[in-house]
């Protein structure tokens, strides 16, 4: 798969559109990383929260309730 990269020049109005650069693909797959850890840790986050519902015998809105 091959990245690219669109930028506009506001000069002559003109969209660039060119392969990305080693950099730019690096920083791509930290981005991608990143977002894949954070997507983990909510996953496991709401698990946790579901299964101490389940534990305390209530549901999410009734937490709210005891908790807002």
């Amino acid at each position: 798969m091959e990245l690219k990269t669109t930028q506009y020049d506001g000069l002559t109005k003109q969209l660039i559109e060119r392969s990305a650069n080693k950099d730019e693909i690096a920083y791509f797959k930290l981005t991608k990383e990143k977002l894949a850890i954070r997507e983990a840790e909510a996953e496991a986050k709401a698990s946790a929260k579901s299964a101490l519902f389940v534990k305390l015998g209530i549901t999410e809105d009734e937490a709210k309730l005891l908790l807002g």
